[in-house]
């Protein structure tokens, strides 16, 4: 049964999922943003054996990686997706390495439970943090996606925007590796900003479309899992994919 603590920073985290994998859908990186979720593995096999929090060991292997993806960007102009194909790769290669049994299932697919209230009030705040960045900064991030030259006249510095995007999502990513695991949060991200792309007409109605999708998912799954004792993440992803495959066929309709 998951606790009332975990739940709230599931839908927190189910809120900033769905906005930032809008953009990432938009950008065209949905396949390099499940595999920069992967980048955690390592931080959170190094976390399990020195006794750390496995969260905050893949919140710094995601921190330091996204910096790396960034520098090794901008500083060769190699595309983004084949640089997290590479940091992807290695980071997989040694967090399989690090982890091993239970502790590697759990860290791939979560393992849902009690979080004490520490935790609880530093992701709530993180979510709500990645939540406003993604809202107050949207029109800059869809201009410097459109047009990065249009982007700098209009004052916009657009490697640093680019860098604080990669950030707000790998703190997303990061708020779901307990829920979801390194596996799974990528798909929460990518799937209902896929789904809101099929049926909304607008950036607003697309944001609006994908939360919903992604809290209802959350929702629908860790009730589920509960009832009819399943795994909570893959119930979740599983009830996401359905909501695309349906938005397909609306789709197809009109």
């Amino acid at each position: 049964m998951v606790s009332i603590s975990a739940l709230a920073l599931a839908v927190s985290m189910a809120v900033a999922a769905g906005l930032a994998g809008c953009f990432a859908v938009m950008r065209r990186m949905t396949l390099a943003s499940d595999a920069l979720s992967h980048v955690a593995l390592p931080g959170i096999g190094i976390a399990l054996a020195l006794h750390f929090n496995p969260v905050l060991g893949g919140l710094v292997a995601l921190f330091v990686g996204t910096l790396l993806v960034w520098s090794i960007q901008y500083k060769t102009r190699i595309p983004t997706e084949t640089i997290i194909g590479v940091v992807f790769s290695a980071a997989l290669a040694v967090g399989s390495m690090l982890t091993s049994g239970q502790e590697l299932i759990e860290a791939l697919f979560g393992a849902p439970r009690a979080v004490g209230l520490v935790e609880t009030m530093a992701g709530l705040a993180a979510a709500a943090l990645v939540t406003g960045f993604l809202l107050t900064a949207r029109s800059r991030l869809v201009i410097a996606l459109v047009s990065p030259d249009l982007a700098r006249t209009a004052g916009v510095d657009v490697p640093r925007l680019d860098l604080v995007y990669l950030l707000a999502f790998v703190l997303t990513v990061a708020l779901g590796l307990r829920y979801l695991g390194v596996l799974l949060m990528g798909s929460l991200i990518i799937i209902p900003a896929a789904t809101a792309k099929q049926l909304a007409g607008s950036l607003k109605g697309m944001l609006l479309i994908a939360v919903v999708v992604a809290v209802l998912s959350t929702l629908l799954g860790s009730w589920g899992a509960g009832v009819l004792h399943l795994e909570t993440g893959p119930l979740i992803i599983a009830i996401a994919s359905a909501c695309f495959f349906l938005s397909l066929l609306r789709h197809r309709e009109s």
